[in-house]
């Protein structure tokens, strides 16, 4: 048995010796897991370069907010649509899906149910029983969960056992308790449909203020920077009817977001806060992926910066009207190029009365389809007049927390010809929601070589 142990012992300092030579001695680097750039499902890369930032043509309207300038932007995946109804309601399912599973692990464990009870014990956290669980999640389980004001913070629900929605099938009247507190009270609900109660949809999420941690001056700890937003998500489709007075949009109202019908359409009616959670969330949904196939982590989902939006939208070409060129809106076969309020308002004139199909319009020359037209899209930066004159030509973003006036980019489906320019700036407040206002979400691309040639026009 000593020998036996002896030369499992040099066995061990031998390969120890192996290990410490295999790089002869030299400053070769840290070496990490293999990594290859992934290209997110439904964007395409914008490479990064330099453009002229701004109104090229004369300012008819003087507004006089968007002076030419030379900035530069790095590269980064932008989706080739606004994100559509369909998008959306995944997130918002999503969320009512946690909701509800969260809820019926709380009652599971206040009633003292477990899985092998069935029932509502079939919904119990994980941990209900602290059995199976990793020395990781015991450690975890038994120094942070419940921690603070959330009893439940930190807590693994169950996403293995499918919700049952059918009230014939629910399973004990604790379960019928749970599914009933989500619901709008039953003296709300007519014509015999009782709906979710939208407002109990909310979704929280935390991040941390990199740059106010930057700038910060004194001794001040991490956690002084990380923020906590929690908010309802679900879009407010009364945009239909409070947008347009004395206008019949009622079907729009009624039907837009959750009908098949419309799930290619953009989505509408959220506003900034809500686009930015959304980001929140598909960062979050996505990286929950790549943890289960033990893959790294990727880069964080989030708005354009202003010039980002504005260097896509043109789609390489310098100094044009339109993403597609200009200065026309119309094709050489006298098609309009968009969707827009075109002939003093004849809506129809372009095929559309209200918004179209995400996908709809030839793309730019990015692959990026509807930067004009269709709906206004939010972007990070904040609006300020005189901004293109402080900001910086390297990524230029200006984001002020204090102010709420947020820009959209792009025009909209009930707007005229101006505001379809690449370079016209319009906002809105972050906490208003529109019938004409969208989103699209970007991601930085990881490295620095795919650069936009200006002398010959190509990436390299």
């Amino acid at each position: 048995m000593k020998k036996l142990i002896a030369l499992v012992a040099v066995i061990a300092v031998l390969s120890s010796c192996n290990r410490r030579s295999a790089d002869r001695g030299e400053l070769v680097g840290a070496k990490g897991k293999k990594w290859h750039p992934e290209k997110p499902y439904g964007m395409t890369l914008i490479p990064g370069g330099s453009f002229i930032m701004g109104k090229s043509d004369d300012d008819f309207v003087a507004v006089n907010d968007a002076p030419t300038k030379t900035v530069t932007v790095r590269s980064f995946y932008m989706d080739e649509t606004e994100i559509t109804n369909a998008e959306y309601r995944q997130f918002t399912n999503w969320v009512r899906d946690s909701i509800v599973r969260q809820k019926l692990a709380i009652l599971a464990d206040e009633v003292g149910q477990t899985p092998g009870d069935g029932g509502i014990g079939e919904f119990a956290f994980i941990d209900q029983e602290n059995e199976e669980m990793s020395p990781y999640d015991q450690y975890m389980y038994d120094n942070y969960y419940g921690i603070g004001d959330d009893l439940y913070a930190g807590r693994k629900i169950n996403r293995n056992v499918d919700i049952i929605w059918d009230t014939a099938e629910y399973p004990d009247e604790y379960y019928a308790e749970v599914m009933d507190s989500l619901y709008i009270p039953a003296e709300e609900a007519y014509n015999g449909q009782r709906t979710i109660d939208v407002s109990k949809l909310k979704f929280r999420y935390t991040y941390m203020d990199i740059e106010a941690a930057a700038r910060a001056k004194g001794k001040k700890r991490r956690k002084d920077f990380i923020k906590t937003e929690e908010l309802p998500i679900y879009p407010d489709t009364t945009v239909w009817i409070r947008d347009f007075n004395y206008s019949y949009n009622e079907p729009m109202h009624n039907d837009y977001f959750w009908h098949e019908a419309y799930s290619d359409y953009p989505v509408v009616g959220v506003n900034w806060k809500q686009a930015k959670a959304f980001c929140a969330w598909r960062t979050l949904y996505k990286n929950a992926y790549q943890k289960s196939k033990k893959r790294p982590q990727i880069n964080r989902f989030r708005l354009p910066g202003e010039a980002e939006w504005e260097y896509a939208a043109r789609g390489g070409l310098e100094s044009a009207t339109f993403p597609w060129g200009g200065p026309y809106a119309k094709n050489d076969r006298g098609c309009f190029m968009a969707n827009f309020k075109p002939l003093r308002g004849d809506y129809a004139a372009d095929q559309a009365l209200y918004t179209v199909e995400a996908d709809a319009y030839e793309p730019n020359d990015y692959g990026l389809y509807n930067m004009a037209g269709n709906v206004s899209e939010w972007v990070a930066s904040s609006y300020a007049p005189t901004s293109y004159e402080f900001s910086s030509t390297m990524n230029p973003s200006v984001n002020d927390p204090n102010n709420l006036r947020k820009v959209i980019r792009g025009g909209s489906w009930k707007d005229v010809g101006y505001f379809l320019q690449v370079s016209t700036r319009d906002y809105e407040y972050a906490d208003s929601a529109r019938s004409y206002i969208g989103f699209r979400t970007v991601q930085d691309y990881m490295g620095t070589d795919v650069v936009l040639n200006q002398n010959f026009g190509d990436a390299r």
